[in-house]
């Protein structure tokens, strides 16, 4: 089955981490590895970086409203990090979407170096998060599954990023939470879990796509055009692709 998985989407299993023996599960090999030093992260301490490999399927500011378009659909902020005193906190910032193909790592990485405070986990949909789901569900990404992971740093205030779940399995774990899916409901963490720049923070069990949101004067306006990014890489200057 991964053979088989593998060939049709064109996974890149060079990037993957050498194994001695075959993946004991389907969820294994879709939560795979990579080799290290396969994705070096952007070393500018000012930068922030991308969450994950995949495409920016949408880039740009946050209204003073806390309103932002995503494919032409409107939507709150505090519909997608869970809480509205929080959403107030991106108000005139920016954010960033980043779509996760059948075929690519799913692993998320912390675009910066910090310290998570808080994760929120929100129940919702598993709709398809793809081209049909975005085109005939409204508010596809604050109906599905989201767990937001709140990320404090010392330069560029907090930022947010929201893992959403998608069709099929729509699992999502974290590695602040020992947990096989993230529970509901609000976690702070006493103490607050360091983490640097490009480290894991989750993983999707089939799914989907990560929203980031920063704060007001967090970052120069992120020059980075849609299309395709790799975890690790930062959201200003082109593709290196």
């Amino acid at each position: 089955m991964v053979k088989l998985y593998a060939r049709a989407y064109r996974v890149d299993m060079d990037a993957a981490e050498a194994l001695t023996s075959p993946y004991e599960s389907f969820d294994a090999f879709f939560t795979r590895k990579l080799r290290e030093g396969v994705r070096p992260v952007c070393s500018d301490p000012g930068a922030i970086t991308s969450p994950a490999d995949g495409r920016i399927a949408a880039i740009g500011p946050v209204t003073e409203g806390g309103r932002l378009l995503i494919k032409g659909q409107p939507y709150r902020v505090e519909d997608l990090v869970g809480d509205p005193a929080e959403a107030t906190r991106y108000d005139g910032g920016q954010f960033a979407v980043v779509y996760l193909s059948p075929r690519d790592y799913h692993r998320v990485h912390s675009p910066v170096a910090g310290q998570i405070g808080v994760i929120r986990s929100m129940p919702g949909e598993l709709f398809p998060v793809n081209s049909i789901g975005e085109r005939h569900v409204p508010g596809l990404f604050a109906r599905n599954r989201r767990v937001a992971i709140a990320i404090d740093t010392e330069r560029q205030g907090r930022v947010t990023v929201v893992m959403v779940g998608a069709m099929i399995v729509g699992r999502i774990t974290v590695s602040a939470i020992d947990a096989r899916d993230v529970p509901l409901g609000v976690h702070p963490l006493t103490p607050p879990v360091p983490v640097r720049c490009g480290e894991e923070i989750g993983k999707f069990h089939l799914g989907s796509t990560t929203v980031m949101f920063v704060e007001r004067g967090a970052a120069p306006p992120w020059s980075r055009a849609p299309g395709p990014i790799l975890y690790g890489e930062p959201l200003h200057g082109g593709s290196t692709q």
